[in-house]
């Protein structure tokens, strides 16, 4: 049974006059490959930022099993494209904490990048402008800078929107290879259909902990209600986006965890 990594205990979070979520218990276990789904406003980016320590915690406290690094993709909506810098500098500056006190890159940073962008099949858009790339090799650029840095824990913040179904599937294979190589992954999504089928460990979050556990355990009526608050017309497009469940075919990792009401507390983060 796999071990915590990060364990969260009564973590409020947000802001001072507007917390996001309150008492919020969740256990992130080494070696997950996991999605955050719920509404919009729902707090999943909040979390995220509350795990990586941009947004402090309002109250509680975060456990590490160990020191660990952490990598971390935005949101591509909050990326200024226009902005002048090539895929292989963007890369680069993942490797900002490794570096020595020279404001330019050593050449093992550059060999790293070359490397990373030569796996993700960049090579050929090296020293091209980051608003020239497809919004797939986009994604793919974030996240060699979010690798160059050798995360432990790998945060993405809807890693598929806005690119197409191709890219999507793609990409959630590219986690998965990565997630077998030891990484953690973690991330937001409102794909329920692309999350149903490829990612093993599913977290419903709506102001807290709704629900957590394999895609076919979760993607229920009664959760999914609950962690939209759809009524019965909203509803429907819900059960159509996720459609019929099938076996996954990647391992299936994670805490048995008993869904709880959403304003109750979740279970204590340890293995059920």
């Amino acid at each position: 049974m796999p071990l915590p990594l990060l364990v969260l205990q009564q973590v409020s979070a947000g802001y001072p006059e507007q917390p996001i979520f309150e008492e919020l218990d969740l256990a992130i276990m080494a070696g997950q490959f996991a999605a955050i789904v719920g509404p919009t406003g729902g707090g999943k980016t909040t979390l995220l930022k509350t795990i990586l320590g941009v947004l402090p915690c309002l109250g509680g406290t975060i456990h590490w099993a160990r020191p660990s690094a952490m990598g971390y993709v935005p949101q591509r909506e909050s990326i200024d494209w226009a902005f002048p810098v090539t895929a292989q500098q963007v890369v680069l500056m993942g490797r900002h904490r490794q570096t020595s006190i020279w404001p330019w890159p050593t050449r093992e940073d550059r060999r790293l990048a070359a490397a990373l962008l030569e796996r993700l099949g960049l090579a050929p858009y090296t020293g091209r402008h980051i608003s020239q790339l497809s919004g797939g090799q986009q994604q793919r650029v974030f996240l060699a800078r979010a690798l160059i840095g050798k995360p432990e824990l790998l945060l993405l913040d809807e890693p598929t929107s806005g690119v197409d179904m191709k890219t999507q599937f793609e990409l959630l294979q590219l986690l998965w290879e990565l997630n077998q190589e030891g990484i953690t992954i973690l991330l937001t999504t409102h794909d329920l259909s692309t999350v149903a089928r490829q990612v093993p460990w599913v977290i419903c979050f709506n102001r807290g902990l709704v629900a957590q556990g394999k895609p076919e355990e979760v993607f229920t009526s009664s959760l999914l209600r609950r962690t939209y608050e759809a009524d019965r017309t909203m509803f429907s497009s819900l059960e159509t986006a996720v459609g019929p469940l099938r076996p996954l075919g990647v391992p299936q990792t994670g805490p048995r965890v008993t869904p709880r009401p959403r304003q109750g507390r979740a279970a204590d983060g340890t293995p059920g």
